[in-house]
C-alpha cells in the first residue's frame, strides 16, 4: 500500500510525525521537535525502499513550500547525530515542478523552479528537470536566474554549464543535482537530496 494512502488513515508513526510537522507549518500549532523529524524521515525512506514505491510524475507537479531541511548529510543508520531547522515563516523557500505547453503530456520531463523571498526581495533560479521514474530520483539543472526587489526586476540572464547543448535527460545522473522523493502525499512530500541532506515541503496554497 503506498504511504501516500496510508497517511489517510492511523499509519506508522513517522507519517503521523511528518504530517503533524507540515499541517503546523502551515497552519500553527505544536511541531514536532527537529530530531523527530529527522528521525520520521529516515523512517519513511527505509520503509520506501523496503517496498519499494514508486510514484508518478504527476503527484509531484505543483509547487511546494521548503518545510524542514536538515544543516548535513544525514546517516541512515545514525540519524541522531543530523541537526536540522525549520524554515523560518521569514524566508519563504519554493520549490515548483511544471509541465509546460511545449512538452507533451506524458513526457517525464519539464521546468523547475526554486525561489527564495525575504520581505520583498525575490531570488529565483529555473531550469529542467527529468523524472525516469526509476527508484523516483528526479534530476535537474538550472540555467536562468532573476533577482527582483519590490517586484522590479534588476537581473535576469542564462548561464549554463559545459553541457549546454545537451537536454537535462541525456546526461550522466553523476554530473547532475538531483532528489530521491521517499515520500510523496497530496499536502506533503520529502527527499534526499544529492549532497545526502533531508528536506520536508508542504504543498503551496497557491496551487
Amino acid at each position: 500500500m503506498p504511504l501516500s494512502t496510508v497517511v489517510q488513515s492511523n499509519g506508522p508513526s513517522f507519517i503521523t510525525t511528518l504530517k503533524q510537522a507540515a499541517e503546523a507549518f502551515r497552519n500553527g500549532g505544536e511541531r514536532p521537535n527537529a530530531q523527530a523529524v529527522i528521525t520520521a524521515m529516515v523512517a519513511a525512506e527505509k520503509a520506501a525502499k523496503q517496498q519499494r514505491l514508486a510514484y508518478s510524475l504527476e503527484t509531484l507537479l505543483g509547487h511546494w513550500r521548503l518545510c524542514f531541511t536538515t544543516l548535513s548529510k544525514v546517516n541512515g543508520q545514525s540519524p541522531q547525530a543530523a541537526k536540522g531547522i525549520y524554515v523560518p515563516k521569514i524566508a519563504q523557500a519554493q520549490i515548483s515542478f511544471i509541465q509546460t505547453a511545449e512538452i507533451e503530456p506524458n513526457s517525464p520531463s519539464g521546468e523547475i523552479g526554486n525561489q527564495i523571498q525575504v520581505g520583498s526581495i525575490i531570488f529565483r533560479v529555473t531550469g529542467s528537470f527529468h523524472y525516469p521514474g526509476k527508484k523516483n530520483l528526479l534530476v535537474f539543472d538550472f540555467n536562468q536566474a532573476q533577482f527582483s526587489i519590490l517586484g522590479k526586476t534588476l537581473y535576469s540572464g542564462n548561464f549554463r554549464s559545459g553541457d549546454q547543448a545537451i537536454a537535462v535527460e541525456q546526461r550522466a545522473i553523476s554530473k547532475l543535482p538531483f532528489f530521491a522523493f521517499f515520500l510523496i502525499t497530496e499536502n506533503f512530500i520529502a527527499a534526499r537530496g544529492r549532497g545526502g541532506g533531508l528536506a520536508l515541503w508542504v504543498r503551496s496554497p497557491q496551487c
